[in-house]
């Protein structure tokens, strides 16, 4: 009797580690079947009927001389017309595309170097020595650039004293400018982003200037001047390079023609 109620406990118990063996298998595959991995093409569309602002314009009246002599902490003032900073763009953009809640403001772009957003007109900047680019420009509260010859200012700034111009800058030549995207995203604004750049003393065309844009080291080719919006970017860091091009596909010689920049993308 003993002998049948030791087998009949290690048969219960077989069998109960056999259950839980099996459960824990589906489990498992219900957990795997739950989160698909998903499997996006990145892709680039043009961006359209953002509110032009064809008559709006930026002046910069401070400094007003393209030398400074001071090394450090320089005063800028602009003169804003027709253009309202620090008011909400009115367009879908602004729900479609990563939205400052403080509104328009002004792109402050010095070497290429990552901008900075000004809401008001009058700031101050440190100055380091040396020969630098400004490129400044009217922006709408989703960041994408105001494109008219009057709502930016380039300028040829040297700082200090015994300056030396190791980019050999050239203010006329033809110019690439970033300036989006930039910095972190999360949540809905990861969907969509823009991609905005600034071109000077040059124009875009199928046959002529473009420019090269590689992203997560697929390529695009952009032979207009607009905005675009970059859709399907996995979820981490993610690559962007900007090119320069003439129509053969070469780099246009230019301190700035070529610019790496790398954004975060957050859940």
């Amino acid at each position: 009797m003993k002998l049948r109620k030791t087998k009949l406990r290690i048969l219960s118990i077989i069998c109960l580690t056999l259950i839980t063996l099996v459960g824990c298998k589906e489990t498992k595959k219900e957990k795997v079947n739950d989160t698909p991995e998903k499997i996006t093409e990145i892709t680039l569309e043009k961006l359209e009927n953002s509110p032009e602002y064809a008559t709006a314009s930026l002046k910069m009246t401070t400094p007003s001389d393209t030398v400074i002599k001071t090394v450090g902490e320089t005063a800028f003032n602009f003169e804003v017309n027709n253009y309202e900073l620090g008011a909400l763009t009115q367009s879908k953009d602004t729900a479609l595309l990563a939205n400052s809640g403080k509104g328009q403001h002004i792109h402050f772009i010095l070497n290429n170097e990552p901008y900075s957003a000004h809401y008001e007109p009058t700031f101050k900047k440190d100055m380091p020595n040396g020969v630098h680019h400004l490129v400044a420009f009217l922006s709408r509260s989703y960041h994408e650039s105001v494109k008219n010859e009057s709502a930016v200012v380039v300028k040829k700034l040297i700082v200090g004293e015994d300056t030396k111009d190791d980019n050999n800058l050239d203010i006329n030549a033809p110019t690439l400018i970033y300036s989006r995207p930039k910095g972190e995203y999360s949540g809905k604004d990861t969907e969509n982003l823009l991609l905005d750049f600034f071109v000077l003393n040059t124009q875009l065309s199928e046959n002529g200037t473009k420019v090269r844009a590689t992203i997560n080291e697929k390529e695009f080719i952009i032979t207009e001047w607009a905005p675009q919006v970059i859709k399907g970017l996995p979820k981490g860091k993610v690559s962007i390079k900007l090119e320069l091009i003439d129509a053969e596909g070469n780099l246009i010689p230019g301190p700035f023609n070529s610019v790496d920049r790398t954004v975060t993308l957050k859940k």
